[in-house]
């Protein structure tokens, strides 16, 4: 069996755990963010109405910074305030609201899980971070541990990318932080950690200090309110300790959450020596043919032809040019041809290679694909007649385009 981690690798003072929850949450009181979820899950007086308002705000915040959730985030409580409101809406409108704000299938998800508990849960929101999780689409630790704590209270933990860089800080945690081990060990710091009276406004005020003091690089440590209780930041101000038993060398190798020993402490790097991540994978590179079908409309104005894509995978349900993944490596002629025969075969008449004009090139990353998309536009004379059976096109106006359930790559494109 691996070792068990030190006690000093832990929170096992019950007096220093006290006195770091008294200075978080009071550095919370002074400086938090006005945030508008915020506001609405300390005005909220229905349960199941601050419930719901966190829990967009928490499915919005995955994988996007806080900049760009507000609007987002003010559209989507106008439109859709209750639970009840967003279980009646289509995936369509969904889509549409969600566009630009990337990883589509959080707001699909969302959706599912609010007819859920309308059609299932009698429309009241699971109360416990495991009933969350267990019941609701889409809601993983994380976020039931977040909705149950802010909105109704439960003295539960939560771990998120901040709170992994600051509880890695302050207890020198150099073992991969992305290791199953690692985060169960970190899960159960922050349970421990959380306050048991104000358990919402403690964990907000954890992922507070990674936001924007503890953050990634430059870190802002003399204002950091728990900076006393942080053995990186000791460690940087007074140097290598002596060579006794310390964090720095317990276990001499063999603890779990030590740096690697063929990483040692990079004095220059100070607190941000923690986290120690794993190498990420690159991003797998993709091209896509994409063609604009433009008409001149029955007002005159030009229209472009949009196709939906399919329900599931990437960019599930959204629309689209007409597209084609292409081989690496071909060459432009080849390119131009296939995506002749795949409009060929999709508009049912013939559309020749040379009547596609090449306009450029698009590049977008995704999480995990770097995508470039092959441009060619095709003015077509008269209407087009599509094959019903295949996905479902619609002719759009450019404003229609942008109204529409796009990503940010198609606008781009």
């Amino acid at each position: 069996a691996p070792a068990p981690p030190p006690a000093r690798h832990l929170f096992s003072d019950p007096a220093e755990v006290e006195a770091l929850r008294g200075n978080l949450l009071a550095w919370y009181d002074r400086c938090k963010r006005d945030l508008p979820w915020r506001a609405l899950a300390a005005t909220e007086p229905d349960a199941d109405r601050r419930g719901y308002a966190v829990w967009v705000s928490e499915i919005m915040l995955q994988q996007t910074q806080v900049a760009t959730v507000i609007d987002y985030y003010k559209r989507w409580m106008q439109k859709w305030p209750t639970l009840q409101a967003l279980a009646q809406a289509s995936l369509e409108e969904v889509n549409e609201l969600w566009a630009g704000l990337g990883y589509y299938s959080r707001g699909k998800r969302l959706q599912e899980a609010a007819r859920k508990v309308v059609s299932e849960l009698a429309g009241q929101m699971p109360r416990t971070a495991e009933d969350l999780q267990k019941l609701l689409p889409g809601v993983g630790r994380y976020t039931a541990g977040a909705i149950a704590s802010i909105s109704y209270g439960q003295a539960t933990g939560v771990v998120d990318g901040n709170v992994i860089r600051v509880l890695c800080r302050l207890r020198c945690i150099g073992a991969d932080s992305s290791s199953p081990a690692v985060i169960d060990r970190l899960w159960d710091m922050a349970n421990v950690l959380v306050d048991r009276s104000r358990p919402g406004d403690f964990n907000q005020a954890l992922m507070e200090l990674g936001a924007t003091v503890c953050v990634p690089k430059a870190p802002l440590c003399g204002e950091c309110p728990v900076k006393q209780h942080c053995q990186a930041w000791r460690r940087k101000l007074f140097g290598n300790p002596p060579k006794v038993p310390d964090v720095e060398d317990c276990g001499v190798g063999d603890c779990p959450l030590c740096p690697p020993a063929t990483e040692p402490w990079d004095s220059s790097l100070g607190v941000t020596n923690f986290p120690r991540k794993a190498a990420k994978k690159p991003p797998r590179a993709m091209r896509t043919a994409t063609c604009v079908l433009e008409r001149r409309g029955c007002h005159g104005a030009p229209e472009y032809l949009i196709v939906q894509r399919p329900s599931s995978g990437l960019l599930a349900g959204l629309w689209e040019f007409p597209s084609l993944p292409l081989a690496q490596d071909l060459q432009e002629e080849r390119e131009r041809e296939e995506l002749a025969d795949h409009l060929q075969a999709w508009m049912g008449r013939p559309v020749a290679a040379k009547s596609l004009r090449f306009i450029g090139e698009v590049i977008h990353i995704f999480s995990h694909i770097h995508q470039t998309y092959v441009v060619y536009s095709l003015p077509l004379d008269g209407d087009v007649t599509l094959d019903p059976a295949l996905s479902p096109s619609r002719w759009v106006t450019e404003d229609e385009f942008h109204a529409s359930a796009v990503s940010t790559a198609m606008k781009k494109v």
